[in-house]
């Protein structure tokens, strides 16, 4: 059972007064094997992605996040540290899981982004971060989203479940 980000929301309570997972890194990549430029924050535009970004534009792959909690671990495994930009996900949040179901929504800043699948390691990893590392982070690669409505996500923005809406 994968609790997803909400389990940070809800939880007994961590001392810091708040389990709200935030946004530390964003990363975008002009185009496919360019290496990603960290920012500061980047519009997300509905139906089409992350201006800036080497997806922008696709039907299904919009967004990508990763959780630095998993991403640390997955450092433990290697011996060495995995650097949020090398992993090639657009999104790293402070903490938790993040979620993989299908149709799980999330609001990330002003946006709101509603997942499509897990995100495998890309077999690049390997030559980026060293040998095992896509093995270390197989089912901590994050995963993949699409953009519902637009708006702007900023480092230190909050990241919490949206829950689905029915359509009449």
């Amino acid at each position: 059972m994968s609790a997803g980000v909400g389990s940070g929301v809800s939880g007994a309570g961590s001392g810091a007064g708040c389990d709200m997972p935030t946004v530390v890194a964003i990363h975008v990549a002009p185009g496919r094997r360019l290496p990603t430029t960290s920012v500061e924050s980047v519009a997300a535009e509905a139906g089409k992605g992350l201006v800036g970004d080497r997806y922008h534009g696709s039907r299904h792959r919009q967004v990508t996040i990763q959780s630095q909690e998993l991403l640390d671990a997955a450092a433990a495994d290697l011996g060495r540290p995995v650097e949020p930009g090398l992993t090639r996900r657009n999104i790293t949040i402070s903490h938790g899981d993040v979620p993989t179901a299908p149709g799980t929504r999330l609001r990330v800043g002003d946006a709101l982004l509603e997942v499509v699948r897990v995100a495998a390691p890309c077999r690049l990893l390997d030559d980026e971060l060293g040998p095992g590392a896509a093995a270390a982070l197989r089912r901590r690669a994050g995963t993949v989203f699409r953009v519902l409505e637009s708006g702007t996500i900023t480092v230190g923005d909050g990241v919490r479940p949206e829950p689905e809406t029915t359509d009449s």
